[in-house]
């Protein structure tokens, strides 16, 4: 795992090398244990490396076994291992049991055809030294980020936006579209960034870059939903338990010590449950607690952790110390959040680290690809409904979607269905299964006094040309996971937070063979009714905990606004929201603002509803984004750790670097 920067200059003017190395210092978080740094004419490419597999030998950049073809990589090949074994029986000759090794000379024998063939998380780039072109790809679901900036000529690329304003004619703005964009969608999915200039390169990308300049992305992957399998249902879940077996065995690989993340949910006690054999030296797990109740999981977490005999080591958390990780959590995102969930996992990533662990297994992607969320179960009913939508029986379905909420019935159902009933017949409509998210979202902007913008546009363009073939649950499926999933859990809760304390996470439901087949599952083996993760649920039986297996599903939440921004640290925080300060940013209206802020702060009940609370926790954000990366960006040089390794073309034989004091 590491943080990679890098940049192809079309001509051979010679790299800065300093500014190169001051991107890489900037990302000393996403690897403390050495940068090292590639030179070749005006091409140059620096990694930040946090050691995980091949601690000795695995310094980046890395080259195959002839010395063309050199890599830096941020992330892991699980896989690496068979691949390796395959490459020495094709002829390639390793000097050390790294993935990125692996990862070169797979380019080296299949090129760009070699991405079809790694099961992993990654971002990385490769300089071909003979051609004199790059190429740049990202994973499946894009795990591993990559942002790309075209500035005078050149081509730079980096882990994280933040190295790549580090370069001194960087533009440092912010994007309005794109944060119009993730206050509608969670996600960019148009490939923009928080920052102008600086794009994403999207997930399951890849894009070359040589003298004539930088091609359009191509998409190399993308799940698919149909048609659907047709084998018997006993198989197909027999193979789903081997292939989520053994997504889990390989990513307990590692030459350090793997612990896994739980939530006290079904999805993260069938990982722990599956690693435990795994483990080497014991199966050690985290979970957040939350001071307030209405969050805590901790009862199940200590019964995950029993039934499995396993040590649980837990952070908690309450409103002072979320509202303290806020400014944090926005410069590591580098975006805005309409949430305060990233701050918890941030501080889980600290207690992780301080004990001693790089590595985390955790849940995420089961409920996008096994049909877990109330999202899904919303547009089976809305779809329902539609097709009487005189009926007064229909709606009644609507209750047993927020059976939560205290009120009565008589009273919920009306305002359910009026709440549902928008746009409640336009079933053809590609986004419908998240067209009320997408207003809410349009809603939030509207609240503050924000340009739109046209924010949907990315999306739609991002859609497959086959959406409207696709059966409903797998519109709404695939919608989930190229929105929330990719653009808010794996960046802002994930990814990000995970790496700001330089732990890795791995993600076994992510791994493509399991998606593969997920994808594929008879819709009755996702959503039954409304009963979700049926197949998840079947092929996985025994595994937890029954207190765990049959408890009603509970997603990881947290405090939006209200008793965060009620503390004396939050009432802090609020200062940035005075009107001036907001106009003299330009992206809300000050008194659109204000009249929001007013609402929280009057304590009065019933005036504050969760789109207020979401917009005022956006407009947060978006100024401690803007006083973190526009107003106030740090001036000093980023420092790189002592430890360095440079290497260049001319690298003799088959050791190929040397180390630098």
């Amino acid at each position: 795992m590491c943080g990679i920067v890098g940049v192809y200059r079309g001509g051979e003017a010679a790299v800065p090398r300093d500014v190169l190395l001051s991107m890489a210092g900037e990302l000393r978080h996403r690897g403390p244990d050495g940068t090292g740094l590639y030179l070749d004419g005006g091409m140059g490419m620096a990694a930040s490396r946090l050691a995980i597999v091949d601690l000795a030998s695995g310094d980046q950049p890395l080259s195959d076994d002839k010395g063309r073809f050199w890599v830096v990589q941020n992330g892991e090949i699980y896989n690496y291992v068979e691949l390796q074994a395959e490459l020495e029986g094709l002829g390639h000759k390793f000097t050390t049991s790294c993935d990125t090794e692996v990862l070169a000379n797979a380019y080296a024998e299949w090129g760009p055809a070699c991405l079809d063939r790694l099961n992993g998380d990654f971002a990385f780039a490769v300089w071909d030294a003979l051609s004199r072109e790059l190429f740049l790809a990202r994973d499946r679901f894009g795990v591993r980020p990559l942002f790309i900036m075209e500035l005078e000529g050149d081509v730079w690329f980096a882990s994280e936006a933040k190295a790549l304003l580090r370069h001194p004619h960087s533009r440092r703005e912010l994007d309005r579209a794109a944060l119009a964009e993730f206050f509608v969608t969670w996600a960019n999915p148009s490939g923009r960034s928080s920052f102008e200039g600086i794009r994403e390169l999207p997930a399951g990308c890849s894009v070359r870059v040589d003298s004539h300049g930088i091609e359009p992305a191509r998409r190399w992957w993308d799940l698919e939903f149909s048609p659907e399998d047709e084998r018997p249902e006993d198989e197909l879940l027999g193979e789903l338990r081997e292939l989520l077996d053994d997504s889990v065995r390989i990513r307990m690989r590692a030459d350090v010590p793997v612990a896994i993340y739980i939530s006290g949910g079904l999805d993260s006690s069938i990982v722990a449950s599956l690693g435990r054999p795994y483990a080497t030296s014991g199966l050690t797990l985290f979970g957040v607690g939350f001071e307030d109740g209405r969050y805590d999981e901790t009862e199940y977490q200590r019964a995950a952790a029993s039934a499995l005999d396993a040590e649980l080591i837990q952070s908690r958390v309450g409103p002072t110390a979320i509202a303290e990780l806020l400014p944090t959590v926005v410069k590591f995102a580098e975006r805005p959040t309409l949430r305060t969930a990233p701050a918890p996992l941030l501080q889980l990533a600290s207690t992780v680290h301080e004990n001693g662990i790089k590595v985390v297994l955790t849940g995420e992607g089961a409920d996008e690809l096994f049909g877990g969320y109330d999202i899904f179960r919303e547009d089976k009913v809305r779809r329902f409904c539609a097709r009487d939508p005189e009926s007064r029986i229909r709606p009644l379905l609507y209750a047993r979607l927020n059976e939560y909420l205290d009120e009565d019935l008589g009273r919920l159902v009306p305002f359910l269905a009026r709440f549902y009933g928008r746009g409640l017949l336009e079933t053809d409509d590609p986004l419908y299964s998240h067209r009320i998210r997408f207003e809410n979202g349009m809603r939030l902007i509207r609240t503050l006094g924000a340009a739109a913008e046209a924010p949907l546009t990315g999306l739609l363009e991002r859609l497959p040309r086959h959406m409207h073939e696709l059966a409903p649950l797998d519109r709404a499926q695939y919608l989930e996971i190229v929105t929330f999933l990719e653009g808010y859990l794996l960046h802002s809760q994930g990814d990000r937070m995970l790496m700001s304390h330089s732990v890795e996470g791995r993600f076994p439901y992510l791994d493509h063979r399991v998606a593969e087949l997920a994808a594929r599952l008879p819709a009755r083996l996702r959503l039954l009714g409304l009963h979700e993760k049926v197949g998840l649920r079947k092929a996985t039986a025994g595994l937890v905990p029954r207190q765990i297996r049959e408890r009603k599903k509970w997603p990881y939440r947290a405090p939006i606004a209200g008793p965060v921004l009620a503390t004396a640290v939050g009432r802090e925080l609020l200062e940035w929201l005075e009107p001036r300060n907001v106009d003299d940013v330009g992206i809300f209206d000050g008194r659109a603002v204000a009249r929001v802020t007013a609402k929280l702060t009057s304590h009065e009940t019933g005036k504050v509803s969760e789109v207020d609370e979401m917009a005022l926790m956006g407009a947060l954000s978006t100024m401690l984004l803007h006083e973190s990366f526009i107003a106030a960006p740090s001036k000093s040089p980023a420092a790189v750790p002592v430890k360095m390794v440079e290497r260049t073309p001319q690298s003799p034989g088959p050791i190929r670097h040397a180390v630098m004091g």
